[in-house]
């Protein structure tokens, strides 16, 4: 045991003249005054003691930034564990996305060639009608189908008239014409030898057959 100032105590601890002051105040320094001066009571193994509670001390202070870290570090790679599962579901749902896009348009493309093979079909057996009546290819354009066309062959006899300029012919009701319109429609489509398709516009052999199924 021996005394010293605190100036000294703080050289012999390694610490500051204020942490000697809060040792004698907490009783872990004994200290006594002699001649108005404060003489700090030091125990030889003392040093020694406070060393080793400052590497305590200073590994409690490293296990806990060591956990504070580890925890910084989970916290990480939970949000990029997130980031990653989200940009995978954004990733799946675009490829879905374009998938369906192209499936899309193929079926856009298949209905224009469908489309197309109709109308070709058509124009085919319109052709094929009009050489049937005897009626010339070159000069006619499809308006002068409006009037009638009356052809009388050996066996069998025409009158090919405009669907519109028939139901005219008819006064049907307004309504009526659009059903009748409608059935024509579908039998064309059917490819019913009995319409005869140029363009857009529907024409009748009313000699020839009977369209009473679609104009009922």
């Amino acid at each position: 045991m021996k005394k010293m100032s605190v100036a000294d105590a703080a050289e012999f601890f390694g610490v500051s003249r204020e942490a000697i002051h809060n040792r004698i105040r907490r009783g872990s320094l004994q200290s006594v005054v002699e001649d108005g001066v404060k003489m700090v009571i030091v125990d030889e193994n003392a040093k020694k003691a406070a060393a080793q509670q400052q590497v305590k001390r200073a590994q409690k202070v490293n296990n806990s930034n060591d956990e504070r870290y580890y925890k910084l570090l989970e916290s990480q790679n939970a949000k990029l564990q997130e980031r990653i599962e989200k940009l995978e579901n954004e990733t799946r749902s675009l490829r879905e996305q374009k998938e369906q896009m192209l499936i899309e348009e193929r079926n856009k493309i298949e209905a224009i060639y469908k489309e197309k093979d109709e109308q070709l079909k058509n124009i085919l057996h319109t052709l094929s009608t009009k050489f049937m009546l005897g009626a010339p290819l070159e000069s006619e354009e499809p308006e002068a189908l409006e009037a009638e066309i009356s052809v009388e062959e050996e066996e069998v006899a025409s009158e090919v008239v405009s669907l519109k300029k028939y139901l005219k012919s008819q006064e049907f009701s307004k309504k009526r014409q659009e059903k009748i319109k409608k059935r024509f429609e579908k039998a064309a489509k059917k490819n019913d030898e009995r319409v005869i398709v140029i363009g857009k516009k529907f024409y009748l052999d009313i000699l020839k057959y009977d369209y009473y199924d679609l104009v009922k």
